[in-house]
């Protein structure tokens, strides 16, 4: 029993380490994975910033186009560059019952400030104008609304030109210089250089 009290101390001494030893094991994580996991947790996605569209760059995408005639919701409608006659009837529920939709060229791109004018049967009105009407007050014709026949109007250009100019406007949009006529076979530059004077490009 004497001894025991002498060499208490040890005991304690030893008792201390083992609770230190047992203390520290705990606050360790038990593995790398584990770790790797927690300082995984406390990061936060990063989110990429978002661009907004200027106004400017929302108005260029967008027609504003007035529907009259015989359509079931005449009025303005706005519309994605790009949509074509179709989708705005669409958008006007649909043609009435007189409407004349032969002469409705369903395929033709739309453009801002366009009227398009669906007659009745046996009216003989376009069923597209610009907002100026198809020729401009300097008698300029504008490729990007004009009829086949009034395409047949200027110098050089016969129906089949014409109709060639108008399948290229629906096929790949509006005409944006004079210059992208030269994309219709038939059209050089000898016959360009007539046709400038007699035409307007939006």
């Amino acid at each position: 029993m004497y001894w025991l009290k002498k060499n208490s101390y040890i005991f304690i001494v030893i008792a201390a380490v083992i609770i230190f030893f047992i203390f520290i094991s705990k606050e360790e994580p038990s593995s790398p994975l584990s770790a790797s996991l927690i300082s995984s947790d406390l990061e936060e996605p990063t989110e990429a910033p978002l661009t907004e569209e200027t106004p400017a760059e929302q108005q260029a995408r967008t027609a504003v186009v007035d529907v009259k005639g015989e359509v079931m919701q005449p009025g303005v409608y706005e519309m994605e560059q790009g949509d074509r006659i179709r989708d705005i009837i669409d958008r006007a529920d649909g043609f009435t019952e007189n409407a004349d939709i032969l002469q409705v060229n369903l395929a033709q791109v739309v453009q801002d400030e366009m009227v398009v004018l669906i007659p009745a049967v046996g009216q003989e009105e376009p069923a597209v104008n610009a907002p100026a009407g198809e020729q401009t007050n300097n008698n300029k014709i504008k490729i990007n609304t004009a009829s086949s026949e009034e395409l047949t109007q200027l110098p050089g250009i016969g129906p089949a030109k014409a109709e060639a100019i108008i399948a290229h406007r629906d096929n790949h949009g509006l005409f944006q210089t004079p210059e992208d006529l030269l994309e219709i076979s038939g059209i050089g530059e000898k016959t360009l250089e007539t046709l400038i004077e007699h035409i307007q490009v939006p």
